[in-house]
């Protein structure tokens, strides 16, 4: 098979992954500090903290090959650190990779990225904490992770406080993609792939994909194998969710005190198999990010999204009947008679 028929078949979202920052969306002020390193050529061990498919990865490879340049297959390892966790992984693999010789430019240094760097044992952990200063003067370390406070801050050994993996590392902040970032990417990639969409329909992938760049790239593609189609109903349909204009249509029965129709509708959710966390998570989006009717002010829509809240934590404990969906219509349409 050819590189380019290979291309043809590969996902979209590594087809049009960014190959340099340049290329990056969204978090302009750490791509800023990103592409100065580059120019610079001094790497420092950094930690990349945020959401799932914000960049971060991305971010480390497109710095290598600007570093690097031809040697970034040579010089460049990288481990799913959910899967390859342990501490066997670094005093073997890490270790073995930071003795290994490459010849690269002067002031240029081998990378090792760490993806889900959150999910490593604390003894594997402290293992390259030491590893790090071992080989400082060839090798950086980037470690990218959705939970910074995973990654430990301090170690106690022996009543003694020693240094923590933070300290050693430049901390990156990434946030979730904004709905403008995510549609400039969107519509460059259909209009590359000659999608039939409509407005709609890419109104619905940002909806189904919260700041996600991967989830939005892959439900797009996802639609266009199943449907061709992108439009807003089968966007929903791939990605399985509640209808976000049923949910309105539930909030409008709510406003007016109409209990037993809005029952109808959220029990017709649960009917469907959606589970009470999927129907919650989705009317809560729709109350933030959907504008809703006039009589939805400001002051209301606020009592929505914490009665919401208070029915979200009741069903992650555990309470996930049609009860607790019924008693969130009460209590939504009693918000609504009393503000």
């Amino acid at each position: 098979m050819s590189k380019a028929q290979k291309n043809e078949l590969a996902p979209w979202v590594e087809k049009y992954r960014p190959q340099i920052l340049a290329d990056i969306v969204g978090n302009e002020n750490i791509v800023e500090r990103l592409k100065v390193i580059a120019k610079e050529g001094n790497v420092p061990n950094i930690i990349l903290s945020g959401p799932p498919g914000c960049g971060k990865t991305t971010s480390v490879w497109a710095l290598a090959r600007e570093l690097l340049g031809d040697k970034v297959k040579d010089a460049v390892l990288e481990l799913n650190a959910s899967d390859e966790r342990g501490i066997d992984v670094v005093r073997n693999r890490i270790k073995t990779f930071a003795q290994t010789r490459v010849t690269l430019p002067e002031g240029r240094h081998k990378i090792i990225i760490l993806d889900e760097a959150d999910s490593m044992t604390e003894g594997a952990q402290q293992a390259l904490r030491r590893t790090m200063e071992m080989y400082s003067k060839t090798t950086r370390f980037a470690l990218a992770c959705n939970q910074s406070e995973k990654i430990i801050a301090e170690i106690t050994e022996n009543g003694l406080k020693l240094e923590p993996i933070q300290s050693r590392c430049a901390l990156l902040r990434y946030t979730k993609l904004t709905a403008a970032e995510l549609m400039s990417r969107v519509v460059e990639v259909a209009k590359a792939e000659d999608v039939n969409h409509d407005d709609g329909g890419l109104e619905a992938i940002l909806f189904t994909a919260q700041g996600d760049m991967r989830q939005a790239l892959n439900n797009l593609q996802a639609t266009v194998n199943a449907y061709e189609q992108v439009n807003k109903e089968n966007v929903l349909k791939v990605c399985d969710e509640p209808h976000p204009d049923l949910m309105i249509k539930m909030l409008a029965y709510c406003v007016d005190g109409k209990f037993f129709e809005a029952s109808k509708i959220i029990h017709e959710f649960h009917r469907l198999g959606f589970s009470s966390d999927d129907i919650v998570s989705t009317l809560f989006r729709v109350v933030k990010t959907v504008e809703l009717s006039k009589r939805v002010n400001e002051q209301l829509r606020q009592e929505f999204i914490r009665e919401i809240a208070m029915c979200h934590m009741r069903i992650i404990q555990g309470l996930s009947s049609k009860l607790q969906l019924s008693r969130l219509v009460a209590d939504l349409c009693r918000v609504s008679a009393s503000v």
